[in-house]
C-alpha cells in the first residue's frame, strides 16, 4: 500500500513554553527568552518539532501577558527584539519551529475620546439605568468572574472585556479592524482570540440565581459573522503560508460547530483544542470546582472525538496539559510517591497512541505534579483563583453573617484544579528554587524539586522524561500510530477562537475512520482498562491502558481476532518485550502497546 502525503503539521509535537516559568538567566525571578535559548537542546533532545511561547509582549500582566499593550515589541521582563531574533536563529538552526501566541492592543487610542478614530475598534455602549441606579450594558459576566464591562470614568461609557478588564474585546465587525490584525499577523505569524458577538449584545438568560451577572458565552462565542472572518483571515493571510492553525474553543463540546473551523473543503483551521475532555472533572458552577470523572466518560469522549468526521478530514489537537489546566498527573493518574512516575509514563502512552498533532506542556515529559494541598490561598496567583475566591468568600460573609468563614473546601478543590498548577516554576535541578532563577521566584517553586526535576531524570533510563524520549520515538516509527517524518517546517499560526454548546454524536466505527489509522474501541464496558486497536493499511496497533491502581486481567483474543505477529513496542514497566497472549494481566497503571505489521505484502 502506498503512503499517501500527510501535512507536516500532523506529525508534529508541539511542546508548549509558560515564559515566566520556564528558565530565568538573569536572575530577576521571571523566565525570559534567554532561558528558553539555553534549554534549546534540552527541546530538541527530547523530541520536539515546534516550540509554542504564550505571549511575551508588552502587557500589564492581568492576565500573565494575555492582555497585550504592544503587539510589536517584547515586554522588558522577557527580553528584546534582538533576544528574539536569537531564539528564533536557535530554534531554526537546530531543525525546530517556533509558535506565538497573540492578543491584540490599541486600547490607548481607544479610550482616549469617543470621537477617536480608533474608538469602534473595540466594543463601547453606553450603560442602562435600572431602578435609579446606572448598570452596565447587560448581564453578561466575565470568564474571571464579575461583570464583563468596566466603565472608563473619562468617556463615561463601557467597554467589554469577556476576560480580564486590561483585556478588552476586539470590534471585529469594523473591517478597519479585521485589516490592522492582519497586518499583526504578518507581522509576527501567529494568535488572535474570540471574534464575533450576536448583534446587539442582550442580556444572558438566568441561571445562577446568587448574583447579577450570568454565563453568556451563547451570545459572545461563535458569533454569526465568525467564518466568515476567519475565511477572510485565511483569504489574506494564511493561505499565503506554510502554516499551522489551530483554533481554541472552551465554550463548546458540540462536534458539529467545531467541525465547521476545521473540515479542509472550509478553507478556515487545520485543528481545534476542544475541551470536553478537560472538562470531565469540572462543576457546572466553576471550572475550579472538581467533580467525580469515570473511565467510561473518558472512553467515550476520547473515543467519539478519534473517529469524528475522520473521512472528511477532521483533525484534532492531542493534549492533556496546558497553562490553563492542573497537572494530568494529579487529575487523571495517581501523584503518590508509589505511582507518580508509573502513571504518568502510562498517561504518556495515552497521548501519544492517539491520532492529531500532539502538544507537551512543559514539565509535563518531567511528570510534575500540582503543589500540596498545604499551601495556602496566598500562593495562588491566578486572577480566575483570586476572583472567585473573593466571590465565594464574600458571598458566605454575607449570608453568615461574619467575616471568619470556612473556606477550607475551596481550598480543597483548588488544591486539584487551579490553573496555578501548570504555572509554578520549571524544576531543573536540586538546587535552591529548582535551578528556575538565581534571584526571588515569581511564583513559589514546588515542594518536591530536591528530588524531582530534569537533572535527576535525564541521567536516569528509567524515569519519565527518558520514556517520553522513547514514546515520541515510538510514535514517529508507526504510522498506524500516526506520524511521518516531517520536512521543512515553516512559520507558524496559532488562532484562539469559542464556540458554545453541548452534545456531541454517538461513538463511530471502524468503517467511518480510515485516515491514517483509524481507532476501535475495544472492552468498551470495562471499567479499569481503556484498550484499543489503531489500524492503517496492513499494521495494527494494540494500545492496552489501565487507569487504576490494581491489577486488572482482560481477554484480547476475540476483540482483536487473535494475537499472533503482535510485538511489544512501548510500556511503562522495567521488564521490556512482553509477548502478547489471548488473556493479558496489567499491573497498576500498566500501560502496553503492540504493533502487528505480519501483514505487509
Amino acid at each position: 500500500m502506498s503512503t499517501p502525503p500527510h501535512p507536516w503539521w500532523k506529525s508534529a509535537t508541539v511542546y508548549q513554553i509558560y515564559p515566566a516559568s520556564f528558565l530565568d538567566a538573569n536572575g530577576d525571578g521571571t523566565g525570559d527568552l534567554a532561558g528558553i535559548i539555553a534549554k534549546l537542546d534540552y527541546l530538541k533532545d527530547l523530541g520536539v518539532d515546534v516550540v509554542w511561547l504564550s505571549p511575551i509582549y508588552r502587557s500589564p500582566l492581568a492576565d500573565m501577558g494575555y492582555d497585550i499593550s504592544d503587539y510589536e515589541d517584547i515586554d522588558p521582563r522577557y527580553g528584546t527584539l534582538e533576544d528574539w531574533d536569537r531564539l528564533l536563529e536557535g530554534v531554526h538552526t537546530r531543525g525546530m519551529k517556533l509558535m506565538m501566541d497573540l492578543v491584540h492592543a490599541w486600547f490607548t487610542a481607544s479610550k482616549s475620546s469617543k470621537n477617536d478614530p480608533r474608538r469602534d475598534w473595540y466594543i463601547w455602549r453606553p450603560g442602562k439605568v435600572v431602578n435609579g441606579e446606572e448598570l452596565p450594558p447587560n448581564n453578561w459576566k466575565s470568564v474571571f468572574q464579575g461583570s464583563a464591562w468596566e466603565r472608563d470614568r473619562a468617556t463615561g461609557e463601557y467597554y467589554l472585556h469577556l476576560f480580564v478588564s486590561k483585556q478588552p474585546d476586539l470590534n471585529w465587525d469594523n473591517p478597519v479592524v479585521r485589516s490592522a490584525v492582519w497586518d499583526v499577523m504578518r507581522f509576527w505569524m501567529d494568535v488572535i482570540n474570540i471574534i464575533s458577538k450576536t448583534e446587539g449584545l442582550p442580556d444572558a438568560p438566568l441561571v445562577d440565581h446568587t448574583q447579577y451577572y450570568q454565563p453568556a458565552s451563547m451570545y459572545f462565542a461563535n458569533g454569526p459573522q465568525v467564518h466568515r472572518y476567519i475565511k477572510q483571515m485565511h483569504t489574506e493571510v494564511l493561505s499565503h503560508h506554510d502554516l499551522i492553525t489551530v483554533g481554541e474553543t472552551p465554550f463548546t463540546h458540540e462536534a458539529s460547530e467545531l467541525a465547521a473551523y476545521v473540515l479542509p473543503q472550509n478553507r478556515e483551521l487545520n485543528m481545534v483544542f476542544h475541551f470536553e475532555l478537560m472538562d470531565i472533572d469540572s462543576s457546572s458552577e466553576s471550572p475550579l470546582l472538581r467533580k467525580p470523572w469515570t473511565l467510561s466518560e473518558l472512553k467515550a469522549i476520547v473515543g467519539r472525538w478519534q473517529c469524528f468526521m475522520r473521512d472528511d478530514g477532521f483533525w484534532n489537537a492531542v493534549f492533556i496539559e496546558n497553562h490553563d489546566q492542573a497537572r494530568s498527573v494529579s487529575r487523571f493518574g495517581n501523584d503518590s510517591a508509589q505511582w507518580r512516575a508509573i502513571s504518568a509514563k502510562m498517561l504518556a502512552i495515552f497521548e501519544i497512541t492517539q491520532t492529531g498533532t500532539l502538544y507537551v506542556y512543559q514539565g509535563q515529559e518531567l511528570g510534575l505534579k500540582n503543589f500540596p494541598r498545604t499551601w495556602g490561598i496566598e500562593e495562588y496567583n491566578d486572577v480566575a483563583s483570586q476572583n472567585y475566591w473573593n466571590l465565594i468568600k464574600e458571598q458566605r460573609q454575607k449570608a453568615q453573617g461574619k467575616e471568619d468563614v470556612e473556606m477550607s473546601d475551596l481550598l480543597d478543590s483548588f488544591a486539584l484544579k487551579a490553573r496555578d498548577h501548570a504555572r509554578t516554576p520549571m524544576q531543573w535541578n536540586a538546587s535552591a528554587h529548582g535551578g528556575f532563577t538565581t534571584g526571588t521566584p515569581w511564583m513559589r517553586v514546588n515542594d518536591d524539586y530536591p528530588e524531582w526535576n530534569a537533572e535527576r531524570q535525564i541521567g536516569d533510563e528509567m524515569s519519565v522524561h527518558a520514556f517520553w524520549k522513547r514514546a515520541l520515538k515510538v510514535r514517529k516509527a508507526h504510522d498506524v500510530l500516526f506520524v511521518v517524518n516531517s520536512t521543512s517546517i515553516t512559520t507558524f499560526i496559532s488562532i484562539h477562537i469559542s464556540a458554545s454548546a453541548p452534545s456531541i454524536p454517538p461513538m463511530l466505527t471502524r468503517a467511518h475512520a480510515k485516515i491514517y489509522g483509524d481507532f476501535v474501541m475495544l472492552l468498551e464496558a470495562h471499567e479499569q482498562v481503556f484498550a484499543y486497536t489503531r489500524n492503517y493499511g496492513s499494521t495494527s496497533a494494540l494500545v492496552l491502558l489501565n487507569f487504576k491502581q490494581g491489577k486488572a486481567e482482560v481477554d484480547v483474543r476475540e476483540a482483536i481476532g487473535g494475537v499472533a505477529g503482535y510485538a511489544f513496542v512501548l510500556g511503562n514497566y522495567e521488564n521490556e518485550g512482553i509477548g502478547l497472549e489471548e488473556k493479558v494481566t496489567l499491573r497498576d497503571y500498566e500501560g502496553r502497546v503492540y504493533v502487528r505489521e505480519a501483514l505487509l505484502n
